[in-house]
């Protein structure tokens, strides 16, 4: 459940528009507590040195007493009435900070300014400290503190962290030397972060981007979360037979070496299934044998378990046990990707254990949080896990998922989610915090304030790039212009690698755009060509309809924009060892944000024309070709008063109203490189269709294209086939009583076949309809 913990900011920071009053610092020397102990508190002078320095120059100078200096930084702890002989402002004011908050306020007084920094612990301390580098406006030679700086806050969620797991399958941490981990730690921190999630053992294939081993490097992560003060936890999936004895002892003889070599260990999370398919039977006691071995290296290090994967079986079982054993080295539950119903994990939990949200930030498509009503041209070329900043639909997705659980770790994969991040942290700190402002916050910091609210308008609008069908987004092209805009405006910038990936999004976005509306002209040329086969003859059609689709490739558009792209994913693979292609960046595999391999797939039906004109020219006769070509040009053409519907593409499924929840619908065949017809591509299991003003007196035909079988009901009435083929890019046929539409209206909706025996890959599924008017 959310912690009983509240949050007020007394004044919010999101303008840059200054008055005579704003406190201006020409340098900036700090003091620190010493009740803030080694290693913290020399890692928050480092902070202070390098993030201030970073971006005004400044010698930030620490202090052992109270100096001369015009302008000076103070953090102190709660609890403090005095900090090196000075009575701390407000003290009465302070003895009350919830875990983990913070108070910041500016005090001037005898020509001397000082910025306050209360924390409630270290944390506070810390996340004050972050909240006062995002309010400054810091620019070369000058810090500028808005008048009447004084906030007072603290986190709503105990847990806020990121999974950055050391391994191949990462799309760029694995590129990554020790000081890039500690600053993208420090800088997620800075931001709200109080945890950070490795992963030392899945995934054993080793890198070539690798300049260290997994336990090398696993090391120096929990010492950096251990000079910051920030949890360390490992996820630790077991993939092989847990009731295997031998086994067994050796996964925990793995876990022992583990423990002893890292100097700091706050939680080992175990996923049940995902990967994993153990029974809890076997889970429960090597999990209890695991914590019992934990608690001697690290006493307070607690173990958690996700139920993913689970069928209600072992769903009951764990839960029985739980309430039966009461096991009090259990920590609590991770709900993640395929976890039971949320609200039913919080209930059935016994309410002395945690509930944590193990949330997917990184993934577009196949994933827990896939994006809505995502254009396929998008889906085909930028893939699942593009740069996908998201900031609004990933605010809405916590408030909605926050009030059953404690807060979260995120699943991510590398750095092209940066944004969801952090706008995560910032909705577990506080529900109510406006999105918009947060992105200012970001822009402020990591590019200066000149940028701030220009950048904050620009990432959202790289988010409404991708809302809606792409074809009639115009916005799209009005949000390239403006980030090159910007681009222009702030040159320095482009070595920025957080700048790099939102100017890339823009020129992709565009470049896509422009492709799709280029190559489906060339396939209504194509299929002009085709129409006229009897008069031109069969050869000459197929001969003149392939080379207009070859246009794509002999006379391709915007190939400036292209080169735009190639050259900021040559320098993100520079800046932050972003692999964006396989043959060229040696990225783990095509689904790993290899959106560079893909920026060229057709967008139209080129690739399975060209194999059917193939086909056409084995046939027996001329009858039969033509028969196909025919086929092919009118394959969306449901006849006068008819209807067709590809099931999930964005702008042609007027009539469809279900959608998956999870992205299935977008096919993974061939790596990304199937050359099935598009509409092929996109699929719903069981979909639903609805239709109005319908001829009640006309006799309807329901086509029907997918792969296995379609269960078909009209009205809630099941129908009888007249045609059924089962294969892909066949139909089945079903007439349609008159009766089931005397009202005018029809529904349609498919029943589920009994296939929980298959893969969800092999699952029977629908890709396009027909309602043919007879």
């Amino acid at each position: 459940m959310k912690p009983a913990v509240s949050t007020v900011i007394l004044f919010s920071i999101c303008s840059l528009t200054l008055s005579a009053q704003d406190h201006v610092f020409s340098s900036l020397d700090f003091v620190m507590s010493p009740q803030i102990k080694s290693p913290r508190n020399e890692t928050l002078a480092k902070v202070i040195r390098e993030e201030v320095g970073r971006r005004t120059g400044f010698n930030c100078r620490r202090l052992s007493h109270w100096h001369t200096s015009k302008s000076i930084l103070a953090i102190a702890v709660q609890g403090q009435q005095w900090l090196l002989g000075r009575e701390i402002p407000g003290h009465a004011m302070h003895t009350d900070l919830k875990p983990e908050g913070f108070r910041l306020s500016v005090q001037a007084s005898d020509g001397q300014s000082v910025v306050w920094i209360i924390g409630a612990d270290v944390r506070g301390a810390l996340f004050g400290l972050g909240k006062f580098l995002r309010s400054a406006h810091m620019s070369p030679g000058r810090i500028i503190i808005p008048h009447g700086l004084n906030v007072l806050s603290a986190p709503e969620y105990a847990l806020r962290g990121h999974q950055l797991g050391y391994r191949n399958t990462a799309n760029s941490w694995d590129a990554w030397t020790v000081d890039r981990y500690e600053q993208y730690i420090r800088e997620i921190a800075l931001f709200g972060s109080n945890s950070i999630e490795d992963i030392p053992f899945q995934d054993k294939g080793k890198s070539v981007h690798m300049r260290y081993s997994r336990r090398e490097m696993s090391t120096q992560i929990s010492e950096i979360c251990h000079n910051y003060g920030l949890a360390y936890w490992i996820w630790t999936p077991a993939t092989g037979d847990l009731a295997d004895a031998d086994l067994r002892a050796k996964e925990l003889a793995m876990h022992e070496d583990f423990y002893k070599a890292v100097p700091r260990l706050d939680a080992v999370f175990f996923p049940g299934g995902d990967p994993g398919h153990n029974h809890p039977r076997d889970v429960m006691p090597h999990l209890q044998a695991m914590s019992q071995i934990l608690q001697r290296y690290h006493p307070q290090a607690g173990v958690w378990i996700s139920l993913q994967g689970f069928d209600q079986a072992k769903v009951d079982y764990f839960f029985d046990y739980v309430h039966a054993q009461q096991p009090d080295w259990l920590t609590g539950v991770v709900h993640g990707p395929s976890s039971p119903d949320m609200h039913e994990e919080r209930t059935r939990l016994p309410a002395q254990y945690r509930h944590r949200l193990y949330g997917d930030l990184t993934h577009t498509v196949r994933c827990q949080y896939p994006v809505k009503n995502w254009d396929q041209a998008y889906a085909l070329t930028l893939g699942r896990e593009a740069p996908n900043p998201q900031p609004a639909y990933y605010a809405q997705i916590f408030r909605e998922e926050a009030p059953f659980v404690d807060g979260f770790l995120s699943y991510s994969d590398g750095v092209h989610d940066d944004i969801n991040k952090l706008i995560w942290n910032q909705m577990a700190w506080n529900l109510t915090t406006d999105v918009r402002d947060v992105l200012i916050e970001y822009c402020r910091f990591f590019f200066g304030p000149a940028v701030a609210q220009a950048g904050a308008d620009g990432i959202l609008a790289l988010e409404r790039n991708w809302e809606g069908a792409l074809a009639s987004n115009g916005s799209v092209e009005a949000t390239l212009a403006y980030w090159q805009q910007l681009a222009s405006a702030h040159p320095a910038l482009l070595k920025n690698w957080r700048w790099q990936l939102l100017l890339l999004r823009a020129h992709y976005d565009a470049y896509t755009r422009r492709r799709l509306l280029y190559e489906r002209s060339l396939e209504r040329q194509a299929n002009e060509v085709l129409s006229q086969a009897r008069q031109l003859g069969i050869e000459k059609a197929l001969q003149e309809a392939g080379t207009i689709l070859q246009r794509a490739l002999t006379e391709p558009v915007s190939q400036e924009v292209k080169q735009e792209i190639e050259t900021l994913a040559e320098a993100l693979f520079k800046s932050i060892g972003l692999q964006s292609s396989v043959p060229k960046y040696q990225a783990s595999g095509y689904e790993r944000g290899c959106f560079m391999d893909f920026i060229d797939h057709p967008l139209n039906n080129r690739w399975w024309l060209e194999d059917e004109f193939a086909k056409i020219r084995t046939m027996p006769s001329d009858e039969a070709k033509l028969a196909r070509i025919e086929q092919i040009v009118h394959w969306e053409n449901p006849g006068k008063g008819g209807f067709y519907d590809n099931i999930s593409a964005v702008g042609a499924s007027a009539h469809v109203t279900s959608c998956t929840d999870d992205a299935i619908d977008y096919a993974w065949w061939d790596n990304g490189r199937s050359r099935k017809r598009l509409s092929t591509q996109l699929f719903q299991f069981s979909p639903v269709l609805e239709y109005r003003k319908l001829d009640a007196d006309s006799n309807y035909l329901i086509r029907v294209s997918g792969y296995g079988e379609a269960l078909l009901r009209a009205n809630g009435t099941r129908l009888t086939p007249s045609k059924y083929d089962r294969e892909l890019e066949t139909f089945k046929e079903f007439p349609l009583p008159k009766e089931l539409i005397k009202h005018g209206t029809l529904t349609l909706s498919f029943d589920h076949p009994d296939e929980a025996h298959l893969n969800w890959r092999q699952y029977s599924k629908v890709t396009e309809v027909w309602l043919i008017r007879q």
